[in-house]
């Protein structure tokens, strides 16, 4: 692991390995490709969290792809969400008619997921669903729908594959679990 990263549980580390990160990536990839089978879709990555997920789910869905990208926040500096979300950076392209799915790094307490469907449906899009790389179902505060779920997760403060501590951690090619 090197001293990098000397803040991760080693006796746990990899929480979820890259190898089997990839092996469930590429099973989501093939149950959007039948989903959505001869259709174009649009993946709306969350920022910054969802971006390596993001990148590797849009390599193993074989149908056309568009990339779009939104930040949101509800945490305000914060370690815990206060349930009110922040549009920081709003996406570009018109979602009207178009198939999408919103790409999560992680599901909490639901309300950015929950947010993020309600705002996105006011665009008018053919389809609109939820992916999420990691759900914390013991943390939920209101109820999100997720169609597409790559790990359930323990309440545990997981970095890595994109997930933060303070911006570091985001390059571990595995799920790790954060010491403290």
């Amino acid at each position: 692991m090197g001293e990098a990263h000397t803040d991760i549980k080693e006796t746990i580390t990899p929480y979820l390995s890259a190898e089997k990160i990839a092996a469930r990536v590429a099973e989501i990839a093939a149950e959007i490709d039948r989903d959505f089978a001869g259709k174009h879709v649009t993946l709306l990555g969350t920022l910054r969290g969802a971006i390596m997920f993001l990148a590797d789910l849009a390599r193993a869905i074989t149908l056309p792809v568009t990339l779009e990208f939104i930040k949101v926040s509800s945490y305000g500096g914060q370690s815990e969400s206060n349930g009110e979300v922040q549009l920081d950076f709003p996406f570009q392209m018109d979602l009207k008619g178009q198939n999408v799915i919103i790409v999560e790094d992680i599901v909490d307490m639901g309300y950015t997921a929950r947010w993020l469907r309600e705002y996105l449906q006011s665009f008018d899009p053919a389809d609109l669903r939820l992916c999420t790389l990691l759900d914390k179902p013991d943390r939920r505060k209101v109820p999100v729908k997720i169609d597409y779920m790559g790990f359930s997760i323990p309440d545990e403060f997981v970095v890595g594959y994109g997930l933060d501590f303070a911006q570091r951690h985001r390059n571990l090619p595995y799920v790790g679990i954060l010491k403290g």
